[in-house]
């Protein structure tokens, strides 16, 4: 698919607050109406399902990325769906010519997958913007982290100024302008 891409970096799952797949859907309906095509998961499960509804709805397109052994967790409203053979090729596939790439709240797979993200912007090999959705404080620990490798030297100031910090869907929606 040529154009413009997101990625949504999220949770499968279905044991948390509904106020993060309901700012899913809101993160994800900004980046549609900004002609954004969507990347996600591809799986029905937990926020990335929330992600996959929010974009069939849209009438965007709506990409999914699994690997095989996920095989009957896919979201049947796929515009494309990619198998892959492992987690490494799948987050390789998800962020192929993609221009943004959004962490939404989620858990250690979201964190591998913005981590790695964010490694491959500070080498060179990502040149999309990387951004994180910081609901009610949930990336807090995240962005404390991040200014405590930069203070110990770990981090550059600019490879930490690669991240956007957004507090709402509302102030994340303004990186798809």
């Amino acid at each position: 698919m040529k154009g413009k891409k997101a990625v949504f970096f999220c949770s499968a799952s279905s044991e948390i607050d509904s106020k993060y797949n309901q700012a899913a859907r809101e993160c994800v309906r900004a980046a549609c109406l900004a002609g954004y095509g969507i990347v996600s998961g591809g799986s029905f499960r937990g926020t990335m399902g929330a992600v996959a509804d929010a974009a069939a709805e849209c009438g965007a397109p709506n990409i999914g990325v699994l690997p095989e052994f996920m095989k009957g967790f896919e979201y049947e409203g796929l515009t494309e769906l990619h198998w892959t053979r492992t987690m490494s090729e799948r987050k390789d596939k998800m962020r192929e010519d993609v221009d943004i790439a959004v962490a939404l709240p989620g858990g250690i797979g979201t964190m591998d997958e913005f981590f790695e993200t964010l490694v491959l912007a500070k080498l060179g090999k990502f040149d999309g913007r990387v951004a994180v959705l910081n609901l009610d404080g949930f990336y807090e620990p995240l962005r404390e982290l991040l200014r405590h490798f930069v203070q110990c030297g770990m981090l550059t100031e600019e490879d930490y100024g690669r991240v956007v910090f957004a507090d709402t869907p509302q102030e994340l929606a303004k990186i798809f302008e």
